[in-house]
């Protein structure tokens, strides 16, 4: 069996070459690959296996093969395998940070201190809440049963890849189901190096296989595939959209974390220069590469001015640069289709007639290669514009200002999206008051710090179904009746 070594990326192409399934490396039905891009530098960094519809038949039967006996495991068997899988993450954060910055650009500094650590809290919650958690309860005579759902085609994207593969696997395996994963082809690297790492840990063959390759290819044969009874998609809302036609034919279950616009919305009695500035730093976090970035700072008109102000302050301060330099806090932007859209974004920004803050198109100076967009803040932003409306998932930030808070609340749900929010204030009251108006999966009050058990997932055309914490896990199972039980 071939292996993944720490530098494989770089010395045992072969391996890169092959898919995981059924506990085992091998090469895909038709030996075709995909050029994985270092974006700091535009330079091929990998070649990686390319699978197709026949590699998803295999992947699917053999999780199909695994699931009578990995659902049958006990309870405590599936969490110790948890735990183990939680060790190695954090044994191997290195590793999986250099590879991370490699294939999508995230700063060095950012992959180890956010990527990775919170890639691994969604094993420990889930290897935590097996502990806790009830699969029978007993309500008038009868018992409600949650089981696992079956075989899971879990489908992620290249922004946050280990993070979002984490979120769907450890719960999708806690729960006792077997899984077929299909990480973004752009960001492919880390999604093997955990292949490697759940088979170090000792999990079953067929509980957990991996087929790369592109949506059209592999997504498309996932979703459609009669044997899948879940497909858990993060993704834009075109190829949300692709994989709910595919899948409707056979009636599976299909959950979907989409696209966002989220509003910042700040009270007038927010403490502005405490809050603007963290505002600005969790739009840009990821460079402004998250669904959830808080892109739309609403505020009032009359302390426009001064948030202005504290913005080009903020924006002044970052360091953008090559990833692997521990000063930098932004890299490059991840691939160079995601450049072209916040080039083109930018230019709507200022052809709609928003007034430019700081920032605007081009690359960083100092950068002739290399994906590096500039932190961009538009300001008198209406909102009906296209850069308050698109998602543009990039460093581009909007001002937006309001006269009454009613109205604020008006334009923060004037979008349609809905996967979350942000607003500041001083008086709880009147934020709780205001987030409870908000019309989006998750409201964030003053900045709080992430919480992995609450449940993340979107209203309106942000897609359906929740992850995190026990409203995620509980997306892959299915509830059972039993009448006359007690």
């Amino acid at each position: 069996m071939t292996t993944l070594s720490s530098n494989s990326y770089h010395t045992d192409p072969q391996t890169l070459r092959q898919l995981y399934i059924n506990g085992a490396w091998s090469f895909p039905e038709h030996p075709t690959t995909l050029p994985v891009i270092n974006p700091a530098t535009e330079e091929i960094v990998a070649e990686v296996a390319q699978g197709s519809s026949a590699d998803v038949d295999r992947a699917v039967a053999a999780a199909r093969a695994a699931f009578p006996g990995w659902s049958a495991t006990p309870v405590a068997s599936r969490a110790q395998m948890l735990d183990k899988i939680h060790e190695l993450i954090l044994e191997r954060k290195e590793q999986l940070a250099q590879v991370l910055s490699l294939e999508m650009g995230a700063a060095i500094g950012f992959a180890r201190a956010m990527q990775i650590p919170l890639a691994a809290e969604h094993v420990r919650v889930a290897r935590d809440l097996l502990s806790t958690y009830s699969f029978r309860r007993i309500e008038n005579g009868t018992a409600i049963e949650r089981e696992p759902i079956g075989v899971c085609g879990l489908i992620t994207p290249w922004n946050w890849p280990l993070y979002q593969i984490t979120a769907k696997v450890a719960p999708a395996i806690a729960a006792g189901c077997t899984v077929v994963l299909k990480p973004s082809e752009l960001s492919p690297l880390s999604a093997l190096l955990f292949a490697q790492l759940l088979h170090d840990a000792g999990l079953p063959p067929g509980v957990f296989n991996l087929v790369n390759g592109s949506g059209a290819d592999v997504g498309a044969a996932m979703a459609a595939h009669p044997d899948i009874d879940m497909i858990s998609i993060t993704g834009s809302n075109r190829a949300g959209a692709l994989v709910a036609q595919a899948a409707a034919p056979t009636v599976k279950r299909v959950t979907q974390e989409l696209g966002g616009k989220s509003p910042n919305v700040f009270l007038p009695d927010a403490d502005f220069a405490k809050a603007v500035p963290p505002g600005v730093m969790s739009a840009f976090r990821n460079v402004g590469q998250s669904c959830s970035a808080p892109t739309r700072m609403i505020v009032p008109r009359k302390r426009l001015a001064e948030v202005e102000a504290l913005v080009i302050a903020t924006v002044s301060a970052i360091i953008v640069g090559d990833p692997r330099s521990e000063e930098t806090q932004l890299g490059p932007i991840a691939n160079e289709a995601q450049f072209n859209r916040v080039q083109a974004m930018i230019e709507a920004g200022l052809n709609d007639g928003a007034k430019l803050l700081c920032g605007g198109p081009g690359r960083v100076q100092g950068f002739a290669k290399g994906f590096y967009a500039r932190p961009t803040v538009f300001s008198e932003v209406d909102n009906a514009m296209r850069i308050a409306q698109e998602e543009i998932f990039g460093p581009v930030l909007c001002l937006i200002p309001y006269d009454t808070v009613e109205e604020a609340i008006t334009l923060a749900n004037d979008t349609v999206y809905g996967l979350s929010a942000h607003v500041q204030g001083q008086d709880l009251e009147a934020v709780r008051a205001a987030a409870s108006r908000i019309r989006a999966g998750q409201v964030l009050l003053n900045y709080p710090a992430w919480n992995p058990l609450a449940p993340f997932g979107g209203y309106k055309r942000s897609g359906n179904g929740r992850e995190y914490g026990v409203h995620g896990f509980e997306e892959y199972t299915e509830i059972k009746a039993i009448v006359g039980f007690a």
